[in-house]
């Protein structure tokens, strides 16, 4: 009697954590939400850009080992609503085209290198990189099949963005295309609190002249 060995095909798991934390100080942990946030508040109205922070991606089907988790990604032409990671066969596969990281002191120049050359491989056409303790941003963009170095960064707009890359001499700041620029979470909540102030302020005066604000 022959007897036949069953063949069990082993499913690939694509875990959705690398065990590693988000940021490693308060610092990078800021600018990471502070670009997140921004981008999101960018494509609010566009349903078809997903924009994520610290979250594994996975450009390769069948291989969990090639994998990397940018402190943002924005991914035009892709659905926003919540995944586990980014599983790019799943995704039509699309490529982030813009990715963010935000340096740290524990960033060795080897993880840093990989990561530059993970992106170069594997499609991201803008990659910004920057460091909030030296307030250095340096930029990358695809030009025929590789990512090449922008110069001058300061002043950049980013193709696929839209934005406006300004070095201060205090910080980076992030300009929308209307003007506004990218803020923090406590910043837009003291922007909201002094136009309440502004306000009431106004509404004083009209009822000070006889005229009832709520009229208008």
């Amino acid at each position: 009697m022959t007897l036949t060995p069953s063949i069990q095909s082993t499913a690939i798991i694509y875990p959705d954590s690398d065990g590693q934390p988000m940021a490693d100080n308060t610092q990078q942990f800021g600018w990471i939400t502070k670009l997140k946030e921004g981008c999101e508040a960018l494509f609010k109205d566009d349903p078809n850009v997903f924009v994520a922070g610290d979250f594994l991606w996975y450009p390769l089907k069948g291989d969990n080992v090639t994998r990397r988790a940018p402190d943002v990604m924005v991914v035009l032409g892709r659905p926003k609503g919540d995944r586990g990671s980014y599983k790019q066969w799943e995704e039509d596969n699309i490529a982030p085209q813009v990715v963010f990281e935000v340096l740290s002191p524990g960033n060795r120049l080897t993880e840093m290198a990989l990561k530059l050359q993970f992106y170069d491989r594997h499609g991201v056409e803008e990659y910004y990189l920057y460091d909030p303790d030296s307030n250095q941003l340096t930029g990358w963009q695809r030009s025929a099949t590789t990512l090449a170095v922008i110069d001058p960064i300061n002043g950049w707009v980013s193709p696929r963005l839209g934005v406006r890359f300004d070095l201060t001499e205090q910080t980076l700041e992030v300009i929308r295309p209307d003007g506004q620029r990218f803020l923090s979470y406590l910043e837009l909540e003291e922007q909201r609190n002094q136009l309440a102030q502004e306000r009431d302020r106004l509404a004083a005066k009209l009822q000070a002249l006889g005229i009832d604000p709520n009229q208008l």
